[in-house]
């Protein structure tokens, strides 16, 4: 069996990669770092700075084009970009990444959250699927992001301890159950006001029962990749961990999926 193809089985397993230090990854890093060091310090983008200062969630935040340039780098590319060229359908025109950054003392309450919220955050690692919007003052979630995958690129040096992003493992496979039966009696172009929460939030009880929870803290030049349904979160950061001075800096690409609803559902892996 060719290593991609163990690569493939681990990830429908697992629900989760790392790859290992890339040189094209680190070419990229070292484009992308100062991008984010100015994106974090622009006025414009003050408004991704919450969790009482100990998080930049940084929506949208890097300037990369569509295949992933930062300033004159070369497009994204690496051993991550090849798996998922030869196992996902192929990179799809990137949108800007998130620069997503934390700092010591994560997490404080997010603004307006909830006090059942924030200690969600704080026992739960704010664990979630992406692209489940919480919608309306009920905050009940539906599908409005249907990404294909989240790839995560480590722009800092920082400990393992330090607010690794966590999966928890095999999650995906229990998600996708839960959503093929929220959708199975609605045609796909109806998915997006189906409200899903009632069945999410079940699904997520149990993995948490059935799930292992597994750290994946990474440094520049490796990348992570995600099943678009796998659960996953951000840890607490603990006392005395350390990191560069710019945080725990990452930047995510989570591009919508082609295909839409339907393919977010079904596609495999």
């Amino acid at each position: 069996m060719l290593a991609s193809d163990r690569q493939r089985q681990t990830f429908e397993a697992r629900g989760w990669l790392v790859f290992d230090t890339d040189p094209q990854v680190v070419d990229w890093v070292d484009h992308a770092h100062p991008a984010a060091q100015v994106a974090v310090r622009n006025p414009d983008l003050a408004r991704w700075l919450d969790c009482d200062g100990t998080w930049f969630v940084g929506v949208d935040a890097l300037p990369n084009d569509e295949q992933g340039r930062v300033g004159n780098s070369a497009p994204l590319a690496g051993r991550a970009v090849d798996f998922i060229t030869d196992h996902m359908g192929g990179l799809p025109p990137l949108h800007a990444a998130q620069v997503s950054v934390v700092y010591p003392g994560y997490p404080r309450p997010r603004h307006g959250e909830s006090d059942g919220a924030a200690r969600y955050r704080r026992k739960r690692d704010a664990a979630h699927v992406d692209g489940l919007r919480a919608i309306g003052p009920e905050r009940r979630r539906y599908l409005r992001e249907p990404h294909g995958f989240i790839l995560g690129l480590p722009l800092t040096v920082a400990a393992p301890s330090a607010a690794p992003l966590v999966v928890w493992e095999g999650s995906h496979i229990a998600m996708r159950e839960a959503f093929a039966t929220a959708f199975a009696r609605h045609a796909p172009k109806d998915w997006r006001d189906i409200d899903v929460t009632d069945i999410y939030v079940a699904a997520r009880k149990r993995v948490f029962e059935t799930c292992r929870r597994v750290p994946l803290p990474a440094k520049p030049g490796q990348a992570v990749l995600l099943h678009r349904m796998a659960l996953h979160g951000v840890a607490p950061w603990p006392a005395g961990a350390k990191a560069d001075p710019d945080g725990r800096m990452v930047a995510y690409f989570r591009p919508e999926i082609p295909g839409g609803n339907y393919a977010w559902l079904t596609a495999q892996p």
